[in-house]
């Protein structure tokens, strides 16, 4: 008999259990979406988080995660939130991003242009160079050597001529 505290009884209505008995069996569907099915439908079998942990090679806090997330939203409708809207990770905290992607995109292909291109008398950009060529272009209003050379890596910029930063200030 398994000890500590009885979870919360997830119910499952017919519908719930078929679209997610659906999900589980279906070969396009993302493997981390059909884990989470399997830990809902087991909960709804009446097994602890241990024993769904153990069965479905997860932690028990994963387990209990998705238990409480799917009786968290068991109240709305499936027409207003359908089941893999229910299975996907909730939106992460932070601050949104400043940057846009096209925005790093102009800043990644001024790197890969030669700096004498921009009138630099330099044969290789710096975090500095590159972030002074960014605001003059009017790209940002501002960036820093560091976050230039950051946006660069993160981007995979080519190291061909040029287009990585000499230093990473």
């Amino acid at each position: 008999m398994a000890r500590g505290p009885k979870p919360p009884t997830v119910v499952l209505g017919t519908a719930e259990r078929e679209g997610l008995e659906r999900l589980v069996r279906a070969h396009g569907a993302a493997q981390q979406l059909a884990v989470r099915a399997r830990l809902v439908l087991a909960a709804a079998a009446g097994r602890n988080n241990r024993e769904i942990a153990r069965r479905e090679g997860v932690s028990v806090d994963t387990a209990r995660l998705w238990r409480g997330r799917w009786l968290a939203l068991q109240a709305t409708s499936l027409a207003d939130l359908g089941l893999e809207e229910r299975l996907t990770d909730a939106p992460r905290p932070g601050a949104p991003a400043r940057i846009t992607p096209e925005q790093v995109c102009r800043i990644v292909a001024l790197a890969c242009a030669a700096p004498a291109q921009a009138g630099r008398p330099i044969s290789q950009w710096t975090g500095r160079e590159i972030a002074e060529e960014v605001v003059k272009r009017g790209i940002l209003d501002r960036l820093s050597p560091r976050h230039a050379a950051r946006l660069l890596k993160g981007a995979g910029a080519p190291p061909a001529s040029g287009a990585l930063l000499a230093d990473p200030v």
